[in-house]
């Protein structure tokens, strides 16, 4: 059943190993059906402590600020890379109301800087899984041609920078780099790696 448009504006999408956000409390669950299917997962409302909020200055009023969650691969990671419905994932949460979404990704270093548990901010996708997964909506006669010429929101991504920044020698943070989106479950080759890093992937 479709989920009728709520006061979401903001959505986080959880990859793997993150299945939950600590510190929010779930103020309900949806599970809506969209013209693809349904999610990967049911999204789920959470909502900020107020105390919370309030602790940190911002002027949210007493509900605090809400946000959608939607895991990725399920809940318990039940889906492969190419398994995960994702027309419908971006189309549950927008039927919720959500405009904005943050993705994360665990993912592989292409440059010994970026270690294990650093934070990066991508600007640029190289993308390796076109005619593998579906790729747009328009289709069955809806055609349309869309500007990628810069595919991540800079705003948003400053404003991550900001927070992160933050949290000065609890996060490494990378910005400016370019992300490599293959196929999976396999990783890639040595060859591959090699490749996507003449690309100026890392």
């Amino acid at each position: 059943m479709a989920a009728a448009a709520d006061d979401l504006k903001i959505a986080v999408i959880g990859g793997s190993g993150l299945y939950s956000m600590e510190g929010l409390r779930t103020v309900r669950e949806v599970y809506p059906m969209t013209p693809w299917g349904y999610p990967s997962d049911k999204v789920w409302k959470l909502e900020a402590h107020a105390s919370l909020v309030h602790h940190r200055g911002d002027n949210l009023g007493e509900r605090g600020q809400q946000v959608a969650f939607l895991a990725r691969h399920g809940q318990g990671h039940v889906f492969n890379p190419s398994e995960i419905p994702v027309r419908a994932n971006i189309a549950a949460l927008k039927s919720l109301g959500v405009q904005v979404i943050i993705a994360y990704s665990a993912v592989g270093s292409l440059r010994e800087e970026i270690r294990p548990r650093d934070f990066v901010l991508p600007y640029q996708i190289i993308d390796r899984t076109k005619g593998i997964r579906p790729s747009t909506f328009f289709e069955g006669g809806l055609t349309s041609h869309v500007a990628f010429a810069d595919p991540f929101c800079k705003p948003l991504a400053n404003l991550i920078s900001a927070q992160a920044s933050a949290l000065a020698g609890q996060v490494t943070l990378h910005q400016g780099k370019t992300l490599v989106c293959m196929e999976g479950p396999a990783f890639s080759t040595r060859a591959e790696s090699n490749l996507y890093r003449a690309w100026g992937g890392d």
